[in-house]
């Protein structure tokens, strides 16, 4: 009786030391740290220094799901939020609703984003309110449905000008670096044959994105611990959807069996030194 007491205990104390161990300390800090922004490390690995909070409704935007404190950036990120819905309102759109964002320091996510980390990355869905939100429809937000993967199509009773419309005001400002979207979103945006379509080069098709867009910025001038992504090849990206389509809506080319590998083990990323003392200062 004593022996299977003893182990329970240790068993319990294995537990509570994994659960310890397994815990994301990015997401248990709720404060920023520093005054001059600072964007550290790339978009997937990286920390924020002097994060600034986004006002959670402001003029032409609304913030959702505020209750999980996504709502901080760079301060280039949320002058850019700021500006673009601005812009919007005087195009006469209804309030853009802004997702996430990053955490008060950056820093990864448990799940959900491999990005976001140094608070230049901003997701903004192609839903708009008429009216400001209520809580149940600010934290519990439902998506539009504009997607069908399998058939490869848009449902373009859905979507509209105004959508086409905020894609192309991110993707004119000089601030933005890309624009991830639904290769189906893409894709429209390539058959509308625009006259003047250069801004497109920087819509990217990505996995996922059917009822937001991820607009990632330019590491700001000065941030020389941020590191950009590589320029984006020529031209308008139109002629790269064939196999994207075939991704989402071909049957998988049978594979020879092969004897099963050895599971690899994922290698941790090492952020940045001073991602330490960001995390850690009081």
């Amino acid at each position: 009786m004593m022996r299977r007491h003893l182990r329970l205990l240790a068993l319990l104390g294995a537990t509570i030391s994994s659960s310890s161990l397994s815990a994301n300390p990015w997401e248990e800090i709720d404060t920023p740290y520093g005054e001059n922004a600072g964007a550290i490390g790339s978009y997937a690995n990286g920390c924020l220094q002097g994060g600034q909070a986004l006002p959670l409704t402001g003029d032409g935007y609304q913030v959702l799901r505020t209750e999980r404190q996504r709502y901080y950036g760079h301060s280039t990120l949320v002058e850019f939020v700021s500006d673009y819905a601005s812009e919007l309102k005087l195009q006469g759109l209804d309030d853009v609703l802004i997702a996430d964002m990053s955490m008060p320091r950056g820093g990864n996510f448990t799940h959900g984003h491999s990005s976001h980390q140094i608070g230049l990355d901003v997701d903004i869905w192609f839903k708009q309110a008429t009216k400001p939100l209520t809580k149940t429809e600010r934290e519990q937000p439902k998506p539009l449905k504009l997607v069908d993967k399998k058939k490869f199509l848009l449902d373009t009773q859905i979507w509209s000008d105004a959508q086409t419309q905020m894609v192309q005001t991110a993707a004119e400002d000089k601030r933005v670096a890309r624009i991830f979207v639904s290769p189906v979103i893409k894709q429209h945006l390539c058959d509308l044959k625009l006259t003047d379509d250069s801004w497109l080069k920087k819509v990217r098709p990505w996995w996922g994105h059917t009822y937001h867009m991820h607009v990632r910025l330019h590491c700001p001038k000065g941030d020389t611990l941020c590191q950009n992504q590589a320029p984006i090849a020529a031209g308008n990206g139109c002629n790269e959807l064939s196999w994207w389509k075939q991704q989402l809506t071909g049957a998988p080319a049978p594979q020879p069996k092969k004897p099963a590998a050895k599971p690899k083990k994922n290698k941790t990323k090492v952020k940045p030194q001073q991602c330490s003392s960001i995390l850690t200062a009081k």
